[in-house]
């Protein structure tokens, strides 16, 4: 049964592709084509308003893209020197240590 209902949607969705098409190629009056065209015009108007807000959603989501980077590689960048601070932090307590050893294996 759902293979039945599925395949009376396919004929339904099918039939009024049909209709459309049957629809603009039916135009034959002035008043007919008047219509049509206003309805053309405020799909266009309609269309160029989403194109115009996804346009602006997707420059914010690149602004914030390029802000993101911007603040990783900041974060990289303070890693690095956080890492090379320990490591000079690391090799000068080495050296203590190893004074340490030498001055106590003269005595």
């Amino acid at each position: 049964s759902a293979q039945i209902a599925d395949l009376q949607q396919k004929l339904l969705d099918a039939d009024n592709g049909d209709r459309a098409k049957q629809r603009w190629d039916s135009i034959a009056t002035i008043l007919e084509a008047k219509c049509a065209l206003k309805y053309l015009l405020g799909e266009l108007v309609s269309s160029r308003v989403q194109e115009s807000k996804l346009q602006s959603s997707l420059e914010q989501s690149q602004a914030s893209c390029s802000d993101m980077q911007k603040m990783l590689m900041e974060e990289r960048n303070h890693t690095a020197e956080v890492e090379t601070a320990f490591q000079n932090q690391i090799l000068v307590q080495e050296q203590q240590h190893q004074e340490k050893v030498n001055d106590s294996s003269w005595k």
